[in-house]
């Protein structure tokens, strides 16, 4: 009975959605006033089914891009032969077209049935290809890879839309950006991107805008994890309270999922994480520490806790995470923990290159933008001036050119520290009077912006609840 079923459905994978009637009222719709042809310009030769038709439609679309006349007569004399004319049915056939024809105002119907029936194709094609795939047991791809390449079709026909531009006329671009103007303008904050929840950081950024890739680099220990989980809060709390119905995904390569949301506790509960982990806290602390747990439960963030996930893998989670919740910012913690997932063994700069490639082309796919951290070389401990330049980052070719903004975490009291000279010297008072002037102090330095300046914002660390805020004016 199963073996039936099975021949059931391979039969009606090949039995392709189709309307012949709706394509030759399309194509005589145009051959008989060849101004609807500018009305439905996003249709393609895939739009047909049948190959005269599509054939037909691609002769038209040929004489229409070069500025001539497209009628029965005219198609007649661009076939390079009688016997290819006869082919699609004569003349007699391009003639009987235009008795299909409807209005501009019905048009649409038709073109949107089209499309349609082709999106409906290309599922089945999928499906194909999935099963081809799924049941090919000498294939070197692996199940997790036929689910990601599966997924990624979907999506991208799925954020298709109605039809897929590449090009948008320069009056909708300048509508698009009054809108921002005003969107700006309308909130108080002047704010047009995902906020970041730190007050000089928004205002020197404008927020974090769509299909930008930002950058936030950093030597180990300065506090980039915490950053970034910052953000993370202030975004999804963001989101809550606007009621906007969408989240944030955070790829955590270092840390586990438990140990972030132990930083977001312990920030919002005010009890050292550290404490926390060992243990020393009383039943009050226990008690304030739940309650501010379920307070957060209803944040619309996302943890994926993978480690060495792959750009592919990434990027499939992403657009599956925005198909099913809708989605605001991606943030990645970091890029050199993650996986070109090219085996070519080209070395580790090109496959950094690949990974931030891929990066800013998911940020410009899902219209969102994504937040990067990265490591920097140690030639920075190697300076006396231990301030992080763009030179400092790893790969920095890749990484400087495909980023739009480049920020460092910088924090004086770390190097400071460790260099506290004998206690009771003169020495000693003189290095405690500079550890009392950077005493939890941070810079971000914005190293690399293309929508604005660059600049130092200067920020507050607290290392017991790994939280960033804005410093006091």
């Amino acid at each position: 009975m199963s073996s039936l079923k099975n021949i059931e459905i391979l039969s009606n994978l090949n039995e392709s959605p189709q309307n012949l009637e709706a394509e030759q009222t399309v194509l005589g719709s145009i051959l008989l006033s060849n101004e609807i042809y500018d009305e439905i310009t996003d249709i393609n030769e895939e739009s047909f089914y049948n190959p005269v038709n599509k054939k037909i439609y691609k002769i038209i679309h040929d004489l229409m891009s070069k500025g001539l006349l497209a009628n029965p007569i005219t198609l007649k004399n661009f076939f390079s032969s009688e016997d290819e004319l006869n082919e699609i049915g004569g003349s007699e056939y391009l003639v009987k077209l235009t008795k299909f024809s409807t209005s501009k105002l019905q048009i649409k119907y038709y073109v949107n049935l089209l499309h349609d029936l082709k999106i409906r194709r290309s599922l089945i094609d999928i499906s194909r290809e999935t099963l081809d795939e799924a049941l090919n047991k000498n294939s070197e791809i692996n199940a997790e890879q036929i689910i990601e390449s599966a997924e990624k079709k979907l999506f991208d026909i799925a954020e298709r839309g109605k039809f897929n531009r590449s090009y948008i006329e320069f009056k909708e671009a300048l509508t698009q950006t009054i809108a921002m103007a005003s969107s700006a303008y309308k909130n108080e904050e002047g704010i047009v991107g995902v906020p970041s929840g730190l007050r000089d950081l928004d205002d020197r950024l404008g927020g974090m805008h769509n299909q930008d890739l930002i950058i936030i680099a950093g030597r180990p220990s300065m506090g980039k994890t915490a950053l970034a989980t910052n953000i993370a809060f202030n975004a999804s709390k963001s989101l809550l309270a606007r009621g906007k119905k969408s989240s944030i995904i955070f790829f955590s390569l270092e840390m586990s999922s438990e140990q972030l949301s132990t930083r977001i506790l312990s920030e919002q509960s005010r009890i050292k994480s550290n404490d926390i982990r060992r243990g020393k806290i009383n039943q009050d602390d226990l008690d304030k520490f739940v309650e501010t747990s379920r307070n957060l439960e209803n944040l619309p963030l996302f943890i994926d806790d993978t480690p060495a996930i792959t750009i592919s893998t990434l990027s499939n989670r992403a657009r599956r995470i925005k198909r099913l919740h809708g989605l605001d910012l991606v943030i990645v913690d970091y890029i050199q923990l993650m996986k070109s997932g090219n085996y070519r063994n080209e070395g580790r700069v090109q496959e950094v290159a690949e990974i931030t490639q891929g990066l800013k082309a998911l940020a410009k796919e899902l219209d969102v933008p994504i937040l990067a951290l990265s490591q920097l070389s140690r030639a920075v401990e190697q300076r006396d001036d231990k301030k992080p330049q763009l030179s400092d980052l790893r790969e920095s070719g890749s990484i400087e050119q495909d980023a739009d903004v480049v920020m460092f975490v910088y924090r004086e009291e770390y190097y400071l520290e460790k260099l506290e000279p004998r206690v009771g010297t003169a020495e000693h008072v003189e290095w405690q009077e500079k550890m009392n002037l950077v005493h939890n102090l941070a810079e971000l330095i914005i190293g690399k912006q293309r929508h604005g300046p660059t600049g130092v914002i200067r920020l507050e660390f607290e290392s017991a609840f790994t939280k960033f805020k804005d410093a006091q004016s």
